[in-house]
């Protein structure tokens, strides 16, 4: 199973024009992946640097046929002529997929830091390998304290699911609404995490769970022990850090630690102010 992770900047490159077939191109050319997730994709917000307010979650379905989409808006705002914009993360899979769930994330106020409404996408795939639950993000940039908040909201959703692999269904819960699909335990949590490598929030991620569910381990330090996480940010000259670092990260469960066969991050492209990771699981 190959998954790939991006945050693509709504398909605005660093020429500063927003081409969504470069990001489809780029996509392709590195590889045939069974699920690709990204991050700042935009539905009618021409309000964004070089937008025309396209819909992106649609040109990016046609041009990834055989996938599923399952988009998850974090900001839905009216766009002042009747419409709604949209901002937030995409999910394809061409693996079967179960339930979907769309998580808003903490979003405490901060009268002093600039922030915005962010959202975790869950999807339930079935692969090879077996049933896993697929998670994307992308955390607050400006706050440190709203991604501490955040990344506790998805460790809590995490051990929620746990604790749903392990029930079994009542039979009042058969068919209808209340029907209950399977949330297995193990795990694969991907996006723009919004902070480096070194950062205590990556810490954070990793610890412990209370109480003993499968916790995360973090998908380059299991293929590259003692090696310094590639950068994915400032390869490429940015406003936003001062020397190339890693944002975007792929943490896995115990249980998935073990199947991971490959990491890479695409150094080369500037179809975005990010670089696109992605792992191999066998």
């Amino acid at each position: 199973m190959k998954l790939l992770s991006w945050n693509i900047q709504w398909g605005r490159g660093m020429d500063g024009r927003v081409d969504l077939s470069r990001i489809l191109r780029t996509i392709r050319a590195l590889g045939d992946f069974d699920l690709i997730c990204l991050q700042e994709v935009a539905v009618n917000f021409p309000g964004l640097p070089g937008s025309c307010g396209e819909d992106q979650v649609a040109e990016l379905s046609a041009g990834l046929p055989g996938y599923t989409g399952i988009y998850g808006a974090a900001t839905d705002v009216p766009d002042g002529r009747g419409g709604r914009s949209q901002f937030g993360n995409a999910l394809f899979s061409r693996l079967p997929v179960g339930q979907v769930w769309r998580h808003p994330l903490p979003w405490p106020a901060e009268p002093d830091a600039p922030s915005m409404q962010r959202v975790l996408v869950e999807a339930v795939v079935t692969a090879d390998i077996g049933p896993l639950r697929v998670m994307t993000t992308h955390l607050e940039y400006y706050s440190q304290r709203q991604r501490e908040a955040q990344i506790d909201a998805i460790r809590h959703l995490h051990a929620e699911a746990c604790a749903m692999s392990a029930r079994s269904p009542r039979a009042e819960e058969q068919g209808g609404a209340f029907e209950v699909f399977p949330r297995p335990a193990d795990a694969l949590l991907c996006g723009d995490m919004n902070f480096p490598a070194s950062a205590p929030e990556r810490l954070q991620f990793l610890a412990p769970f209370a109480g003993g569910e499968p916790g995360f381990r973090d998908a380059w330090e299991v293929l590259h022990p003692n090696e310094a996480h590639a950068p994915t940010v400032g390869i490429h000259p940015v406003g936003f850090v001062d020397q190339p670092e890693c944002f975007d990260f792929v943490f896995v469960t115990e249980g998935l630690s073990n199947r991971l066969k490959a990491h890479d991050i695409d150094a080369a492209t500037e179809a975005s102010d990010h670089q696109p990771v992605w792992v191999e699981l066998a």
